[in-house]
């Protein structure tokens, strides 16, 4: 199912982000907030009380395709309505719940359903495949993402750039990863390693959802699958004390209000990607790595800080893919399907090859 029309829900940082760029692609783009940005924008924009499940069901009939940038605890009432309007759906959720609940849709939907567009899950899992195809047989993949300020400040060493309801989230949710061939759960914030990124020391924990579907496409493929998040040191323990020690974990909007007042986002971040894999290529054991360090880059005529235009990117480079054609238009779509070399080579997939610092 072809289309040429996008509904854009969520008109913050990395929704406005994405709206604009998928107008620059040539799709024709509305977007809705219920306080839409008071800039000037290139795409029609309306005022829209996005949690009114039946308003929205109705307004999405006059669309092709749907995005959600909501915060995850809105996406399923989202994807039953694209399901219902027989449209497509994509989203930017880390939330496992939320996916699993989409992919049952997926089984009667007559669009695609493709959640965990983002950085992580998202194009983090298209270049952990790529790695992943590369060997005759892989032994492990392990996937680190992190998205700091430059200049970091105080003990947490942190900026919430994120959304800090996502962010809590991970932190707080389950992990899943393969360890020798078993699919195991584990608690957040464990498996502590440090790593060096162009001489920078930091320190690598795991949290949940950055995944995606992995576990599900390579167990019995390879022995070891994991997903950490990359901090400065000394930050995971300092949020397992706030936390766990603390009891913040049983006050989750509580506890995002007080992170984004003491660490509110800053213009000069960078986001860090470290994905490596090891296995045997014609008998010989060999590693590959794939490591950056993106910084904010010029899109659209502004400055774009560095979580913003790679999850921005992320997704509109797989809405490109979906809309010429190069990618599945029906059922439920695995980031781990998507063709790396496709996806930077789309409009704005490319951005990734410019974005390195």
């Amino acid at each position: 199912m072809s289309f040429n029309s996008i509904s854009v829900l969520g008109l913050g940082k990395v929704g406005r982000l994405a709206a604009t760029l998928l107008h620059q692609s040539g799709l024709d783009v509305t977007g809705y907030d219920l306080h839409p940005p008071k800039e000037e924008l290139p795409f029609a924009v309306k005022n829209f009380d996005l949690t009114d499940d039946q308003a929205l069901q109705t307004e999405l009939q006059n669309t092709q395709a749907v995005l959600s940038c909501l915060p995850y605890h809105l996406n399923i009432e989202v994807a039953r309505a694209a399901h219902a309007a027989g449209i497509h759906y994509f989203d930017l959720t880390e939330d496992v719940a939320t996916t699993e609940a989409i992919q049952k849709l997926s089984r009667t939907s007559n669009g695609l359903m493709a959640p965990q567009c983002g950085l992580a899950p998202g194009f983090v899992g298209i270049v952990g495949a790529d790695l992943i195809a590369r060997f005759d047989q892989c032994r492990a993949c392990r996937m680190r993402v992190g998205a700091l300020p430059q200049h970091p400040t105080g003990l947490l060493g942190y900026a919430f750039n994120w959304s800090p309801e996502g962010v809590v989230n991970e932190y707080l949710n389950d992990c899943e990863v393969i360890e020798e061939g078993e699919r195991k759960t584990l608690s957040s914030m464990e498996w502590h390693e440090n790593i060096y990124i162009d001489g920078v020391k930091l320190e690598a924990f795991t949290t949940s959802g950055g995944l995606g579907t992995m576990c599900d496409t390579y167990h019995g493929k390879v022995a070891n699958i994991d997903y950490k998040t990359m901090r400065y040191p000394g930050h995971m323990q300092l949020m397992n004390f706030f936390f766990h020690e603390l009891l913040m974990r049983e006050q989750r909007d509580i506890a995002g209000q007080i992170l984004t007042h003491a660490k509110p986002p800053v213009g000069d971040d960078i986001v860090y990607i470290h994905v490596s894999a090891e296995g045997l290529i014609d008998g010989n054991l060999q590693r590959q790595e794939f490591v950056r360090g993106y910084r904010p880059i010029d899109i659209a005529g502004s400055s774009r800080t560095a979580i913003a235009w790679t999850t921005a990117s992320s997704v509109v480079g797989v809405i490109e893919l979906v809309r010429d054609g190069m990618l599945l238009n029906k059922g439920f779509l695995k980031q781990e399907d998507i063709p790396l070399d496709a996806f930077l080579n789309t409009p704005t997939g490319s951005h990734f090859n410019r974005g390195q610092g």
